[in-house]
């Protein structure tokens, strides 16, 4: 967990992310949407696309400008991201409604909230957790 922390865990890589699963692509729309200072952006960015997060592609042949797409590491994080974003809209707006309402795009129907099920499909909650290390039976 401490790995996945050290990529992704800083405020600034995960409002960039939740961008990015939205579309944001380009190094402006990044800043103007999330207001963070040009420095901070830029090291943000270099870190997910050195940890193989996101990918820096140019805008058209030869061109100067980049654009920042998720790769297939960073569309794994989707249910990272959303299992956050449902704990924070639990927790942290009471008593108010969150002020974004996460959709499907298809029907327009909410997000189920997200459960932990085993390989077979059993609900989980933390009591059923178990870690095992390498090599204990």
């Amino acid at each position: 967990m401490a790995r996945s922390v050290d990529v992704v865990g800083d405020w600034g890589s995960l409002m960039i992310l939740r961008e990015a699963f939205v579309g944001t692509t380009r190094f402006d729309d990044f800043q103007k949407q999330l207001e963070m200072s040009r420095n901070l952006l830029t090291a943000r960015l270099k870190k997910l696309v050195a940890s193989g997060i996101l990918e820096r592609k140019p805008i058209a042949e030869e061109a100067r400008r980049h654009e920042y797409v998720l790769t297939e590491m960073g569309e794994d994080l989707f249910t990272t991201i959303i299992a956050l974003r449902q704990w924070g809209d639990r927790w942290l707006f009471r008593p108010s409604p969150p002020p974004i309402r996460m959709l499907d795009a298809v029907d327009g129907s909410e997000l189920e909230q997200l459960k932990v099920r085993s390989a077979r499909g059993r609900q989980l909650v933390l009591a059923d957790l178990r870690l095992r290390r390498r090599g204990q039976p």
